[in-house]
């Protein structure tokens, strides 16, 4: 008798059932970045329905991140973006910087609060997406479409019955691979007391850091004006660094390297980003996909994960438009997804040497042409060109030793 009238209970709890078209999980760059290009109209086609779910405030949101891509001229989130540069700088571990002017294109910084305004400002006036604040339990198909069981901020469970689901949360773990590394990082917003930035200049490696015993580490500083920059300490290793780790390595560079003198820290921000040459499954149902870094728009040589993003969703949106089935398409070519697997396992045997290599590539190879490769835009005898410029060695005995290798569940944190 208790347990039919729990299950009575619980059939009329979640007998509240919201039905749409498109119902996207997760209100981060992916989320969002769906979300923004359904809301608009295009003329012949026609507006999906949608349900974005974005989890109530606490750990399931994402944190505060600042997001860097390049493109040529306008973009669609201009009005986000903090600030933008055509000239950018690495630097070796001692001698001569590579600088270099992009132009056409800008290299754009981008903070996820001024982007979630943005999108946030463009959705609301949009009659074809709703926003539900909840914590999704389950996604799961059922006939002829999927069903996300959820409970909304008063505890009430609640269905959301939908004819497609795109997933942007991240996974509970990493698929097997050869290789993975972690791209973690710790950066500061600070202003100076002296002006001691260039804001027309960012730089993308500054190798001036302490090299770690295995991997490689590096300064990212982009400067918003005279007095104000994003400094960041980051590794490519396979395992974080504690807290005050970070705030050494940071200190450390700001004071030893940068020298910036006198500073106030105005905020911070902590990341890791996995780079693995796995597979990346990015459908998980008949009526169930993955998107942003949980569907594989990470580019796993550089972790920038943006630009994938915009390109993901935009197949994504067109296909529901035009009625097919939305499978995300990969981010990043088959080819461009080999080298990186190359490279990543001659970083992770201790091959190559990442400083050099970095430093060399960016020396020799034209800017422009080489931020084109990173985002997989060349075409095969470009790629070769500028893979002449790496270690032939080292990247030779690394290719013919991948397809031995078996494929491993990650063993990090």
């Amino acid at each position: 008798m208790l347990a039919r009238c729990v299950c009575a209970e619980e059939r009329e709890e979640r007998a509240v059932v919201l039905d749409a078209d498109v119902a996207i999980v997760g209100a981060g760059a992916a989320g969002l970045s769906l979300a923004h290009r359904l809301s608009r109209p295009v003329p012949g086609t026609r507006a999906p329905s949608v349900v974005l779910v974005d989890a109530p405030p606490g750990p399931m949101r994402p944190p505060r991140r600042t997001w860097c891509f390049w493109e040529a001229g306008a973009g669609r989130f201009d009005a986000a973006v903090t600030a933008a540069w055509r000239h950018l700088r690495v630097r070796p571990p001692s001698g001569r910087a590579a600088e270099g002017d992009i132009a056409p294109l800008r290299y754009k910084m981008i903070r996820s609060d001024d982007f979630e305004h943005l999108v946030g400002h463009d959705l609301a006036g949009s009659p074809a997406v709703r926003r539900l604040e909840a914590t999704v339990e389950t996604v799961e198909d059922v006939l002829e479409g999927a069903l996300v069981r959820l409970r909304d901020t008063g505890a009430r469970a609640r269905s959301l019955r939908v004819r497609w689901v795109f997933d942007s949360r991240p996974p509970g773990s990493l698929p097997a691979a050869r290789t993975t590394l972690l791209q973690h990082f710790h950066g500061w917003f600070v202003r100076t007391a002296r002006p001691v930035f260039d804001p027309r200049t960012a730089d993308l490696m500054d190798f001036r850091t302490p090299q770690p015993a295995d991997g490689l580490s590096f300064g990212y500083v982009l400067p918003v004006g005279r007095h104000e920059a994003l400094v960041e300490y980051t590794e490519f290793s396979r395992r974080p660094l504690t807290a005050d780790g970070y705030e050494a390595a940071v200190r450390q560079y700001t004071e030893d390297v940068l020298r910036l003198g006198e500073l106030r820290i105005l905020s911070t921000e902590t990341g890791v980003i996995p780079m693995t040459d796995a597979p990346i499954p990015r459908r998980v149902g008949a009526s169930v996909f993955r998107i942003g870094a949980a569907g594989g728009a990470t580019r796993p040589s550089t972790g920038y994960t943006f630009a994938g993003i915009q390109r993901q969703t935009r197949a994504v949106a067109d296909a529901l438009r035009q009625g097919r089935v939305p499978v995300p398409p990969p981010a990043h070519s088959a080819r461009s997804r080999a080298m990186d697997a190359v490279l990543l396992r001659a970083l992770d045997s201790g091959r190559a040497d990442g400083p050099a290599l970095f430093s060399r590539l960016f020396t020799r190879v034209p800017m422009r042409r080489l931020l084109r490769f990173l985002d997989g835009r060349t075409r095969l005898h470009e790629d070769l060109a500028v893979g002449l410029h790496a270690p032939v060695g080292p990247m030779l005995r690394s290719a013919l030793e991948l397809p031995a290798l078996p494929r491993r569940p990650f063993d990090g944190p």
